[in-house]
């Protein structure tokens, strides 16, 4: 009998206790389509709040849903705890999910639906295309990361509308085959980059919802990361 096909679902942590659970309990809640296995692989990023104690509860109560936990000794950034949980990835495919509330797990199937019917190896979710919700905030956001995509999109010869989506999805086999090496978010550009140089590789786009929150809820990303996007794709699209 083969075995069963299965998704691993990479949560990065950092100070997340007020809001893990309830992804988890979304993660938990979804049917994959063709009876998808699920491992959850949770990489606690060195949290100073009660991330690690919330989510050993959840492990504890939940003893269904297939969690892995590791945890950093010092926060090293959410590129890091990516790298961590991209090497520990058992499934046929790896799907990114953070740890808020700003993206649906309900969603993995859209993503999934591409690879599953044959035509893709990388699927990236794009807040900007297709008729999903789409809450509305930060108009320079939402033009810096035009510009980001845009100019990835010059050195990566891809037509992306949305380099910095969180949900990615790839087989893990090709990510697991990248070397790869920004800690923080500079992880974005870095991996699509690599990815457009891989032979054969197909990556197609996907229109998702997007939930996004404010700063006074939890966003941590500021203009400094943009910065840091804009040296990454320099740096790994010229050299």
């Amino acid at each position: 009998m083969p075995a069963a096909l299965k998704l691993s679902i990479i949560i990065p942590v950092y100070n997340e206790g007020k809001t893990i659970h309830l992804i988890l309990d979304r993660v938990k809640n979804v049917a994959l389509i063709n009876e998808i296995d699920k491992e959850v692989i949770i990489v606690n990023d060195c949290s100073k709040d009660d991330s690690e104690e919330r989510i050993f509860s959840y492990q504890q109560n939940n003893p269904s849903l297939n969690i892995q936990y590791f945890k950093h000794e010092v926060n090293a950034g959410k590129g890091a705890a990516l790298h961590t949980g991209i090497q520990k990835a058992t499934g046929n495919w790896l799907i990114i999910q953070d740890a808020d509330l700003e993206y649906d797990p309900e969603e993995y199937n859209i993503l999934l639906k591409p690879i599953l019917t044959g035509f893709a190896d990388v699927v990236y979710g794009s807040r900007f295309m297709g008729g999903k919700p789409h809450r509305l905030l930060f108009y320079w956001h939402s033009i810096g990361n035009k510009m980001l995509t845009s100019l990835c999109n010059i050195f990566s010869g891809l037509n992306m509308t949305d380099m910095e989506t969180c949900y990615k999805l790839f087989r893990t086999d090709i990510i697991q085959s990248l070397k790869l090496k920004e800690k923080r978010f500079g992880f974005e550009p870095e991996v699509t980059l690599k990815l457009s140089r891989v032979p054969n590789v197909r990556i197609y786009e996907v229109g998702i919802s997007y939930y996004g929150r404010t700063y006074a809820e939890g966003k941590k990303i500021s203009w400094k990361d943009g910065f840091r996007a804009i040296y990454c794709i320099l740096k790994y699209g010229i050299f």
